[in-house]
């Protein structure tokens, strides 16, 4: 069994946003590389490979040198979190190809909303008036964002409310996994069964990347190699009720990096609903930390 490290808030809070910085860097990546910035773009699904292939050689060869202490794992709870994972991923890396990046990113805050949703039903738990509330009021950010009138319909935003979806069963399976197992071995399972997975999926569609794009997809594995060892630490530091709302500054991060290399600037829009959208998940988290203290979580496979 995992043996809980020490509680340190102001590290966890330090790496948390470290991580949120290299997530919103590796869906930067993925607009680069789904579109033809860089050569011709690439399919969803090689961008995901590329994600899964490169975090997995980047955490197996930290393994092979510092030889972590391994138990058994739950491999049917692995392979089902990684499969709803790796669909999220893929969902999110089409999705940013197409509409802005705070939009993206603001639609995959839904992911706790629809994991509240689906836990009724697969985890039996009760959820209140007031949870309920904060669910409405995000999935209302949500539709603003998708500007659901003829001339603003942006139909690819159905792709990251999609990936918020999926996500939110990954979600479900995390919880079961929750302090389960050593951080590090979640890391690896989950890199290693994604990489199998993107694999055989990957095979109809892939196409021979550019030395850019080679780099870019390195760039993305690495990056979410050290995002879901940021968050993992920073989860096993403190409280998930106190981790939580620094994870939102992915969509502060997301905005800069789209404004300083694509020249897209959020407009009222995009600031109304994603404004709900955090509304409505950190009135979710604070409503979760007062009905119960959460078990430390293993990553998103964002």
């Amino acid at each position: 069994m995992y043996q809980p490290r020490q509680q340190n808030n102001a590290l966890a809070a330090a790496l948390i946003l470290f991580a949120t910085a290299f997530i919103a860097a590796t869906t930067l990546m993925a607009k680069s590389l789904g579109t033809d910035t860089l050569g011709p773009a690439l399919p969803a699904l090689q961008i995901s490979h590329g994600r899964f292939l490169f975090a997995f050689i980047a955490l197996s060869s930290v393994a092979a040198i510092v030889r972590p202490k391994l138990s058994k794992p739950r491999w049917r709870l692995h392979i089902a979190r990684t499969s709803f994972g790796w669909a999220g991923v893929t969902l999110m890396f089409a999705s940013v190809a197409y509409i802005p990046l705070a939009d993206a990113t603001a639609i995959s805050f839904l992911n706790p909303v629809f994991g509240m949703m689906l836990a009724i039903p697969l985890l039996r738990e009760q959820v209140g008036r007031v949870r309920w509330s904060a669910a409405v009021l995000a999935l209302i950010g949500a539709l603003i964002l998708l500007r659901p009138t003829p001339d603003s319909f942006q139909s690819a935003a159905l792709l990251a409310l999609g990936a918020a979806m999926v996500m939110g069963l990954e979600l479900v399976f995390i919880k079961k996994l929750a302090g389960r197992e050593n951080p590090f071995q979640i890391l690896l399972v989950n890199n290693l069964i994604g990489l199998c997975i993107a694999t055989f999926a990957v095979l109809p569609v892939w196409q021979v990347p550019t030395g850019q794009q080679w780099a870019l997809l390195a760039g993305i594995g690495l990056c979410m190699a050290v995002a879901q060892t940021c968050f993992v630490n920073a989860m096993a530091r403190a409280d998930a009720s106190f981790v939580a709302p620094f994870s939102y500054a992915t969509l502060i991060f997301a905005a800069l990096y789209d404004a300083l290399f694509y020249g897209v600037r959020p407009d009222g829009v995009t600031y109304i609903g994603a404004g709900i959208i955090l509304a409505g998940a950190f009135w979710l988290a604070l409503r979760e930390a007062r009905l119960k203290k959460p078990a430390p979580t293993a990553p998103t496979s964002v």
